[in-house]
């Protein structure tokens, strides 16, 4: 089978299944692209018993499906960007020192608490796992996905100040996962089990500070080039190039590439240079287009998160395990934002409830797969898959439905309270 197939059948599913998801099921367009393709992916796997040929057919096209090379090296720069543009720079601005402890000492406290539970967890359920491949798991599952967030979040009417919070935290979050599962997974690979705090410092300043300093340069490159004409369809392309370019420059001198496209889609999307660098026209297109590029890879991603369901290990026991672990990440997320949001909320103006909000709307989504897809054999590959996609499966239909009702729920007490 080869790419263009892959990609055809790919489009054509989406479009399938996003047609059938307006029409009748009426769910958010990447909640309800994944929950058809789950049931059609479950449709399929019961049918295999039956006969071969949907099933064989389905399970080669998802094992020569690269889900780990196409959403990292891929899909990611383009959804970054696009979200990173329609953010709110300013409101970013004011939030910024909550959003880097959110980034930062959430996503690192939460990885030791979801590590040492789960190791704990996995001795009582009789896996015996070294406890670096359960910090492993910790790092991939802690950050919470933008892409999930993005899509779902922005429709579910949170406060404004809370839901800049969430956003810039898994714009910036993923960047800091990343580094801390690649420097544990470099570790696992030596063998020798040491944990070198200094060289996590090292990677952190390198692929962060540097990922940060690039992203800004690419951006004030791409902000003199646009101001310098006036051509909606040569000003796309170098966003496209900003995006494409800046990405594969970042991972090439070992900067995050992730962070390089947030950054630089922050310049781009700022209000001030939109209106120093664009015509009226010249927005509308950009804009639009990369408006288009978001739900068109947002509806391709969800799609082919569905479709992993076909390499997972059917074993109760790993079903078993995964649900106990949705419980364990949910009161490691609560944890690790406790302190930070303790320490601002006298400072910036904070939504009561502002941490099981947080708490319920930190979605995890495609990275935190693409992540645990790249485990080795020797780090339980099978298990911390399965154990990852049925954590994903419940944040994002579970939470992601919920959270608009949680919100206008804390909401409404909160009114009643203040009568009181």
């Amino acid at each position: 089978m080869n790419l263009f197939t892959i990609i055809t059948i790919l489009i054509v599913l989406a479009a399938i299944f996003g047609y059938i998801n307006v029409r009748y099921f009426k769910l958010p367009d990447t909640i309800g692209l994944m929950v058809i393709t789950i049931i059609f992916t479950t449709v399929i796997i019961i049918s295999g018993y039956f006969s071969d040929t949907l099933y064989g057919f389905e399970r080669s096209l998802v094992e020569q499906i690269d889900f780990h090379d196409i959403l990292m090296d891929v899909m990611l720069s383009f959804l970054l960007f696009a979200g990173a543009m329609h953010t709110n720079f300013d409101q970013l601005k004011v939030q910024r020192y909550p959003i880097l402890a959110f980034a930062t000492f959430g996503v690192l406290v939460s990885t030791f608490l979801v590590g040492t539970m789960v190791f704990y967890l996995m001795q009582l359920l009789g896996y015996p796992i070294a406890y670096l491949h359960c910090l492993l798991f910790g790092a991939l599952i802690s950050p919470t996905d933008p892409i999930a967030v993005l899509g779902i979040l922005k429709k579910a009417n949170v406060p404004k100040n809370l839901e800049t919070k969430i956003v810039g935290e898994s714009l910036f979050n993923d960047g800091i996962g990343v580094v801390v599962f690649l420097t544990l997974m470099n570790i696992a690979k030596s063998g020798n089990g040491e944990i070198h705090f200094s060289e996590i410092a090292f990677l952190f300043v390198e692929e962060v500070f540097g990922g940060i300093a690039m992203g800004l340069a690419l951006g004030y490159i791409a902000y003199w080039l646009m101001k310098s004409i006036d051509d909606y369809a040569v000003e796309i392309m170098i966003t496209l190039a900003l995006v494409t370019g800046g990405y594969l420059l970042a991972n090439s001198l070992h900067f995050s590439g992730p962070l390089t496209v947030v950054v630089a889609g922050l310049i781009v999307g700022h209000d001030t240079i939109r209106e120093a660098t664009m015509s009226e026209i010249t927005e509308q297109y950009v804009d639009k287009f990369w408006h288009l590029v978001d739900e068109f890879l947002n509806a391709i991603l969800f799609v082919l998160i569905g479709l992993e369901i076909m390499i997972l290990t059917f074993n109760l026991n790993f079903l078993v395990a995964g649900i106990l672990c949705i419980p364990i990440v949910l009161l490691a997320r609560y944890l690790s934002l406790s302190f930070p949001i303790n320490y601002f909320k006298n400072k910036l103006d904070f939504v009561p409830y502002t941490n099981v909000i947080m708490t319920w709307g930190g979605l995890r989504g495609g990275i935190s797969i693409a992540l645990a897809l790249s485990l080795t054999t020797a780090m339980e590959r099978d298990l911390f898959v399965t154990i990852t996609y049925i954590i994903v499966v419940f944040s994002i239909i579970v939470q992601g439905l919920t959270v608009g009702k949680l919100v206008k729920r804390l909401t409404k007490e909160n009114i009643e309270v203040a009568k009181t």
